[in-house]
This record gives C-alpha cells, structure tokens and sequence, in this order.
C-alpha cells in the first residue's frame, strides 16, 4: 500500500505520462515543459537505465553515409530521404545548442569506406555531386561529401581503396547527454521514476489509467509511449520491429592512427575512436532475423565477424598487440518505413516510436514533434 503522501506527489493524477526514458521521451519531456511550464508530467522506465539503446549506441553524431543516403534515395524516393536527412540534420543542431559542452561533441569529421574494387573514383565522384547538390539547402555546405583518399594511408586504412568525408558529422558521449537531459528535465519540474514496467494502458473516463508490474497504477489526460525497440508490447499493431546491435571496443592503442567517426556497407559496419581505443559495432546485416531480438545477450557469429573485420579493415596495418576489454548490445527500434513514427493511437494515447538506428539524432526533434502534437 502506499501512503497519502506518496499518493499526493508520485502517484497523482499527470497532464502527461511518457513512457520511456530514453532520448524520445526525455526530449519530448523537454519540450513539452518548455513550452508548457505548468504541465505536470511524469516519465515512467522499466529499467534503472533505459534498455533500448540510448546508452547502448555508438556515440555517432551523424546524419547519413554517401552510401546510405543514395539508397536511401532509390527506396524511399528523393523528397523522404531528404526530409530525413534534415530531421537528423536539425537534431544534431540542437543537442549542440543545449548541451555541446558537457557531453564531448566533437565534430571531428565522418568518413565512409568504400573497398569494393568495383566502386570507381567517378563513380563516387558522381553520387557525391548528386547528393551534395540536394543537400545544400539543408547543410549550407556546397559539398557536404569530398573524397579524401589521400587519408587512406594515414589512416592505415590498407585494405580500403576509396575514402568519402563529411566534416559535419562525429561523435558524442550518450551516457553523459542522457545524463544531462536528465537534470534538465527534472530540473524542469518533470518526475522520472525509474523500475516501473508498464503492462497496459486504459481509458478510464477523461483519464488514461497507466497500470505497471508492481500493482501501481498512474493516470494522466494524456500518455506518450517512446519506448521505441520495445513498442510492440504496447503497440502491437505499430509494426515496430527490434533490432540488435552488438558493439566492442579493444584495449588502448598507443599509435592509434585515426580520429573521426567511420561507416561501411550502408552503415551496417561503423566505427570509431573512444581516446586510443577503437570501437566497432554492427554486421546486423549478416543476419537480419536472428537480429530481431529484444535479447542484449551477444551473438558468437556476429562477434567473430566484428573481430574480422576489425583486423582486416579498420586495422590492417597496426603491429601493436590489442585486445577486446568490452563487449554490449543495443536494441533498435526499426519501422515498416525509416520515417519515424510520431501520431496519436487513439484518444488520449500518443507515440514516437521506429527511430531507425538513428535515436541520437532524430530524438530531439521527433520530440518537439511529439509535444507539439500532444498539446495540439
């Protein structure tokens, strides 16, 4: 039982209850109380730390490869994967606005591998004029893709023939913007209350009653869900589909020759420096279904082939001894389309789920998507 006064603080009657505390939520949260002061609002976690992957990613400040981004083009059409692109674009500009020096963003550049001998040097020539001629409108740059093969060989990058640079993109720590986004939030008037597993929700007159595993119950006007990977227990006809991604990080390297953050294969290989050390992520593309897990146990398979091309391709040259001193697991959230998804379910009920592998981008500004829609 709980008393009257856990009852009057924790456990009254919300404007808005999110469920989520993962960047989604957490910028949703941000808006919502930034432009609304006077609402109160609670977000709700299963876990200590959210489970999906807001603190279990890359660190990558990015918006799209060379690669990708032409993909992305043929399958979705020009005008989406444009849009897209600026929702990731706008997003990186705002986590730099409210949090650039607390949470090591650094813009240190990003580059895409291209090793197959089929790719020619006109060819990505070609596909970089194309796609920075869209992309001037939203990164005012009249190249946003160069080729830089003359860092190949500083890089140590021996089994790689062409190098595609972005100077927009690089990385950030997740562990320390969650953080601040935390302190923000709550510094705001927003209650995070963490270890409760919502198990339904259900309209009880002008309130949603939020009902949790430990026999609570929460009720507000209106409820978000941002569990993104996990939406399906909530929104099961949301098509939300999981998707691991398994990352290592190998042991200092003193004559680490690299610093930036780095793509193949259409992203499904990425990369980066951590100070000296090198962490990898990825090869989901080498199996896609036993990938659609909400499981963060680690693959074998999926291991061994990061091992591999670690040591083929990111460090082919490196004659220094290195080992594996970390290993962990992500849960994506991937929908029917790569758009996110951001609309009202029914009455009362929101979400802002299918952030597609890219949360760190997107997040703030499907947040503002997601207040704006809920006080519609």
């Amino acid at each position: 039982m709980i008393s009257i006064w856990e009852k009057g603080v924790f456990f009254a009657p919300q404007d808005v209850i999110i469920i989520g505390s993962g960047f989604s939520g957490l910028w949703s949260a941000f808006y919502l109380k930034k432009k609304h002061p006077n609402l109160k609002i609670t977000v709700l976690d299963r876990g200590v730390l959210p489970c999906g992957a807001s603190t279990r990613n890359a660190g990558f400040a990015c918006f799209g490869s060379l690669s990708e981004l032409m993909y992305d083009s043929k399958t979705m059409g020009v005008d989406k994967m444009l849009e897209l692109v600026e929702l990731r674009f706008k997003g990186l500009q705002r986590i730099q606005k409210h949090f650039k020096k607390n949470i090591d963003f650094s813009l240190t550049g990003g580059y895409e591998l291209f090793y197959e001998p089929s790719t020619t040097t006109a060819e990505l020539e070609n596909s970089s004029g194309y796609l920075n001629t869209l992309l001037k409108p939203i990164t005012s740059l009249k190249n946003t893709f160069t080729l830089s093969d003359e860092k190949l060989a500083p890089f140590g990058f021996s089994s790689t023939n062409h190098l595609i640079e972005n100077s927009l993109e690089g990385y950030l720590h997740p562990g320390k913007l969650l953080r601040c986004l935390l302190q923000k939030v709550q510094g705001m008037g927003v209650l995070v209350m963490v270890g409760i597993d919502v198990k339904n929700i259900q309209k009880r007159g002008v309130l949603m009653k939020v009902n949790t595993n430990a026999a609570y119950q929460f009720s507000a006007e209106k409820v978000l869900i941002a569990t993104n990977a996990f939406a399906a227990e909530l929104l099961p006809h949301a098509g939300i589909t999981p998707a691991r991604g398994q990352v290592l990080v190998t042991s200092p390297i003193k004559a680490l020759p690299f610093k930036g953050t780095f793509h193949s294969d259409e992203g499904f290989y990425y990369f980066r420096n951590v100070g000296n050390r090198v962490l990898l992520g990825g090869a989901r593309n080498k199996a896609f279904s036993q990938e659609e897990t909400t499981d963060v146990d680690l693959s074998d398979a999926i291991q061994k082939t990061l091992e591999r091309y670690l040591a083929e391709m990111v460090l082919p040259t490196c004659k220094e001894p290195y080992t594996i001193e970390h290993r962990w697991a992500g849960i994506m959230g991937m929908g029917r389309k790569k758009t996110p998804v951001v609309e009202q379910v029914e009455e009362g009920i929101f979400c802002a789920v299918g952030l597609g592998g890219m949360g760190v981008a997107l997040a703030p500004e499907i947040g503002n998507q997601a207040a704006k829609l809920l006080m519609d």
